[in-house]
């Protein structure tokens, strides 16, 4: 899978990049230290050195890319993941990545941002995408909602997977409807449920069928 993919690795690393040629053509307006920390309030409360900011930052990005690369890589059931959710995980970190320039050079520029607004409307647009392709997900142990009774039960994975789908893909826009409130209350309430509910789902499954073995 990963030769098959070869092309969209190159591109999506070269995107994890990107933010550092964005800095080195901002580097003489930046600021020495840079905030790329921002609390609840979207007001920053940790700082990071211009150097940091502007090359550590991607690189942490690429490694992290990699990683999930890898990690797919050595998958047992690797054949099993769906060639278009595999390309979903490839692009999901460049795009935090791109979200973070977008989010914190601006900033240190003097921009007014939203960060909330921003944060929150990506993670709904993540769920709503990430909703619609749970359901074609089959079992493996680095892409889907891996809980040990979805992992040795494929009825359950699907069915489990499903559900998941609906509720993640509604969850999803749920966010984005309410993120202009910028309200972290709202978004963990609706992010919990979209855990929990699979989850326990996922448990009466497992206790239902072997209740009926014994």
């Amino acid at each position: 899978m990963i030769k098959k993919h070869i092309k969209t690795i190159i591109i999506t690393s070269i995107l994890t990049l990107a933010p550092m040629i964005v800095g080195i053509v901002l580097w003489d307006k930046l600021p020495m230290e840079i905030p790329t920390h921002f609390g609840l309030n979207n007001q920053p409360d940790g700082y990071s050195s211009k150097a940091f900011a502007v090359f550590g930052i991607p690189l942490m990005m690429l490694a992290m890319h990699i990683v999930c690369i890898f990690a797919t890589k050595i998958d047992p059931k690797m054949k099993s993941i769906n060639d278009k959710i595999f390309t979903l995980v490839l692009y999901i970190i460049p795009a935090v990545s791109l979200l973070i320039c977008a989010m914190i050079y601006p900033y240190a520029l003097g921009k007014e941002m939203r960060i909330g607004l921003f944060v929150i409307l990506f993670m709904g647009l993540i769920f709503t995408v990430s909703g619609n392709y749970l359901p074609k997900c089959k079992q493996s142990y680095t892409v889907g909602i891996k809980l040990p009774w979805t992992l040795e039960d494929a009825e359950n994975w699907n069915k489990t997977h499903t559900l998941a789908g609906k509720l993640w893909f509604i969850g999803g826009l749920v966010i984005i409807a309410t993120s202009f409130l910028e309200s972290p209350v709202i978004f963990f309430t609706i992010v919990v449920v979209m855990v929990l509910v699979p989850t326990v789902y996922s448990y009466l499954l497992f206790k239902k069928k072997k209740d009926k073995s014994e």
